[in-house]
């Protein structure tokens, strides 16, 4: 008798060992690799698809800045020109600040949308299930302001590099030096408030865009996940629509970036919008290369999320692997 309570906590002790121990720590253990997964499937999401148009983004910018009027011809003669008197490799300056710019940029909006997401199916009680339209959309905001909160500095340097020829600006850490010395440091955060407003319907549009699509893909054919051209034309259709409503904030934006460069003064979203309006007309002014976009943004955005979710998918697959093998 006497043996029996002296062994009873030894086995109580045994027992109770795996679950604190074991249990828990492997839970935070998956949370922390799918934040993880989550941050370099957008970092390579972001690098691969704004590599592959950065010449068309140059263009864009070049034309947004300018009260040059765009044309497909004029867009095609502008890089023609560049390759001739600049290089090949010219067509992608500024690419360099645009990947320190995105790989951040990216990786932080998708990694905040998965949380977003979390979040707001466990508060709607939608757990293990696709979120409804409405928060579907307030997680691809919230995902899109995040991200653009963090990261704006750099993407205003990234806009500068890509107006201004190679003398002016020689290094991303050049263009931070004389934008503080000679412009002071609330430069860098000049358009800020035109990128937020323009992020909120961008990132919400294209995320509810995608989503959305894939469900009814889902309910549609019966299969769980969509093929990767299938995922590219929805990525795709995402791009060309977010991309569409928000674009006259886009050009305001690059507008109030650029000013110091270009010999401009633009004091506010409204102001620089009655400025544009009147020099250049309502359709050519403010949606000045949107038509470039339609080709450049649903291509970017198509390759974005395809590439997130199929890194996504290899990197759980390799892990499991991993796990199995343990």
């Amino acid at each position: 008798m006497g043996n029996g309570v002296r062994e009873c906590p030894v086995d109580f002790q045994k027992d109770v060992e795996p679950v604190t121990s074991a249990h828990l720590p492997s839970e935070e253990n998956q949370e922390k690799k799918k934040v993880l997964n989550s941050l370099m499937s957008g970092a390579l999401a972001g690098a691969v698809a704004k590599t592959a148009v950065a010449p068309l983004d140059r263009t864009k910018i070049m034309f947004q800045v300018s009260s040059k009027r765009f044309s497909a011809k004029e867009a095609y003669r502008l890089i023609y020109r560049t390759y001739l008197t600049e290089g090949f490799w010219s067509l992608w300056r500024g690419n360099s600040a645009t990947m320190v710019r995105v790989i951040p940029y990216a990786a932080i909006q998708f990694c905040a949308h998965e949380e977003y997401k979390q979040l707001l199916g466990n508060y709607y009680g939608f757990q293990g299930k696709a979120l409804t339209p409405f928060p579907r959309f307030i997680a691809g905001s919230l995902a899109g302001t995040t991200a653009a909160m963090l990261t704006y500095p750099l993407d205003m340097v990234r806009a500068r590099m890509a107006v201004t020829p190679k003398e002016m600006y020689s290094s991303i850490v050049h263009v931070f030096i004389r934008i503080s010395r000679e412009e002071g440091l609330k430069t860098l955060y000049r358009g800020f408030t035109p990128t937020i407003l323009g992020v909120i319907p961008y990132a919400g549009l294209s995320f509810f865009t995608y989503e959305t699509l894939k469900k009814v893909h889902a309910d549609q054919s019966g299969r769980p996940q969509p093929s990767p051209p299938e995922r590219l034309l929805f990525g795709a259709c995402a791009g060309l629509i977010g991309q569409s409503a928000s674009y006259p904030l886009d050009v305001v934006r690059r507008r109030m970036q650029t000013a110091g460069v270009l010999g401009h003064t633009y004091s506010s979203i409204l102001l620089t919008m009655k400025e544009i309006v009147r020099e250049e007309g309502l359709i050519r002014g403010l949606y000045k290369g949107l038509s470039m976009n339609w080709v450049k943004g649903p291509i970017a955005v198509g390759i974005s999320f395809t590439t997130f979710d199929l890194t996504q998918i290899l990197l759980r697959k390799l892990q499991h692997g991993a796990g199995v093998e343990r």
